[in-house]
């Protein structure tokens, strides 16, 4: 298993360098966005953007943010910032939402980085558990589905990155004595429950 996430960490990696940063597909309600002003410590940290497209800040609610390239959003907050600072100082680094659920070891929704690519998604959720069926890894994205094989390092679909609101759904392996045999033998001992009683 820890031979499987370091080839999965490094292929993704590997892709990730060379793909685009630059949040062109925006933010959305429920993400958050990294601001960092330079000796401006109340003007700093993790806002989420709230559902009329504004960051939640007393001040940056003002600030429109949702739908637009984080070059704009970046201009955008400078232009604000100017109004306290001059020649103000800081980045920003945009944290999408999405959800990794299914056969992983701590599913839960996660505010990540938009070059985060669904392998590096799973492994931050605490990575496959044993019954993990690694091959038909589900993303569910904007009414779309999109199944990808995390089986194979080279598969480039595990270093496909993801974009706020995706879903990452990870199968279990089938297991007949679990899936059929198991609630049958639990349906059969209820009715001989049943039946005892009224046989009393």
């Amino acid at each position: 298993m820890k031979k499987f996430l370091l080839t999965l960490i490094l292929a993704a990696a590997n892709t990730a360098a060379a793909q685009s940063t630059n949040g062109s597909e925006g933010l959305n309600p429920g993400d958050q966005l990294r601001i960092a002003v330079w000796r401006n410590p109340e003007l700093s940290g993790d806002f989420t953007i709230a559902a009329n497209g504004t960051i939640t800040h007393p001040l940056y609610r003002e600030v429109q943010v949702t739908g637009l390239p984080l070059s704009t959003v970046e201009e955008r907050l400078r232009t604000f910032l100017s109004r306290y600072t001059t020649n103000p100082q800081f980045v920003i680094q945009p944290l999408v939402r999405i959800s990794v659920s299914g056969e992983v070891r701590s599913p839960q929704i996660l505010s990540v980085p938009p070059e985060t690519s669904v392998s590096q998604a799973v492994i931050l959720a605490g990575g496959p558990n044993p019954n993990a069926k690694l091959d038909n890894v589900r993303l569910l994205r904007a009414g779309q589905e999109i199944v990808v094989n995390l089986a194979s390092a080279d598969a480039q679909a595990a270093s496909l990155q993801i974009r706020s609101g995706d879903r990452i759904v990870v199968p279990g392996r089938s297991n007949t004595f679990r899936d059929f045999v198991s609630p049958a033998i639990s349906v059969i001992g209820a009715a001989a429950a049943i039946t005892s009683i009224f046989l009393k």
